[in-house]
């Protein structure tokens, strides 16, 4: 997520603004969410903190290292990535020199990590042994979120656009054995937001965010198939998960600063099969495929549950506090926690709360 997708930098009114707003809705809430979270499909199970990061609303994409049992996080305001200690929650080291850490992805067979530097443009790739930067690979300015497909090895950047000054937006496919940029995929856009890979497929999914649609990438040819409109009222889509084996793609939008959408796409025609309520800025979707649910960590400080059922119905199940802006989440079917990242605002100090699901 970008500041200036967030239509205004830290600090501003904007922002001053929303946080207020959802504090004021987050107190509402707590009592009711409180009480239902005992009983709910999230058991708050303790957190990490991250020491020394200044104030500001943004903590962004999160990835975990099973083999190393570490947390890479990005806390913005730090302008750094995080790397925590999943076994104690020590925060093991703070990788600086990052202007505006996006996208981070961790390679533990090449034993490298990616971060995508949206201030400066480019891929930082570092050493997972001592973390020292091993290469910088340039892009455009505005560099983004981005999904690791595990056939090609590459990553998929979103770049360039608005943020870059430029009439379109890039998907540059990033090698990350050869440590390279491969290939630039030109899109008709202003601002990318969240992609999702079916890497069987080679397909890639990325939000269109100026006209509420889903484009459909060839990664084969390069070039874009198709875009889906989603459907009216949804505004702001930001958050992607794709279940490949179901084929569904789970889209969260932005409809106004407290509430947002969560669409569900038939990824065989485009076709929205639902739209369901959730908060308000949105920015991190995962799929519980053990107990057939969805996670949607919002800004407006709770998660919200949808459990699957069959033939396309989905039941909402009780919302679970966590903070004022912790947008972010990811969840480990692996580990069987949810992780969501909280940033500095006022006494909250930044960090990573974690979920157990229940039962």
């Amino acid at each position: 997520m970008n500041y200036l997708t967030d239509r205004t930098a830290p600090g501003g009114s904007s922002i001053r603004l929303l946080v207020t707003t959802a504090v004021l809705l987050a107190c509402l809430w707590s009592v009711g969410a409180a009480q239902a979270s005992a009983a709910g499909p999230l058991v708050p199970e303790g957190s990490m903190t991250i020491p020394a990061v200044p104030p500001g609303p943004y903590s962004d994409y999160l990835y975990i290292d099973l083999s190393g049992r570490r947390l890479f996080a990005t806390p913005q305001a730090a302008k750094a990535v995080a790397v925590l200690d999943l076994k104690n929650g020590r925060l093991l080291k703070m990788i600086h020199g990052i202007g505006n850490p996006h996208g981070v992805f961790y390679s533990p067979t090449l034993q490298r990590l990616f971060v995508a530097d949206g201030e400066s443009g480019d891929v930082k790739v570092f050493s997972g042994k001592d973390y020292s930067l091993i290469r910088t690979i340039p892009l455009a300015r505005g560099a983004d979120g981005f999904v690791f497909d595990p056939k090609s090895k590459y990553i998929y950047v979103n770049n360039g656009g608005e943020d870059a000054g430029m009439s379109h937006a890039l998907i540059s496919a990033v090698d990350t054995v050869r440590m390279e940029k491969v290939a630039d995929i030109p899109i008709a856009t202003p601002d990318l937001e969240a992609s999702a890979v079916d890497s069987a497929k080679q397909l890639l999914y990325v939000n269109l965010v100026e006209e509420a649609e889903v484009a459909v990438v060839d990664l084969r040819k390069r070039r874009v198939l198709t875009t889906w409109k989603l459907p009216a009222g949804v505004h702001n889509n930001i958050a992607m998960a794709l279940d490949a084996a179901h084929a569904r793609l789970y889209v969260a939008s932005r409809d106004c600063a407290m509430h947002g959408s969560l669409i569900v796409l038939d990824t065989t025609n485009g076709r929205a099969v639902t739209k369901l309520p959730i908060g308000g800025w949105a920015d991190g979707i995962s799929i519980d495929h053990k107990r057939h649910r969805i996670y949607v960590s919002t800004g407006v400080g709770h998660i919200d549950t949808y459990a699957i059922g069959a033939h396309d119905t989905y039941r909402r199940e009780a919302s679970v506090d966590t903070a004022v802006m912790a947008k972010t989440s990811v969840y480990s079917s692996e580990l069987d926690r949810l992780y969501v990242s909280v940033p500095h605002l006022g006494e909250t100090m930044a960090q990573i709360l974690i979920f157990k699901p229940s039962p």
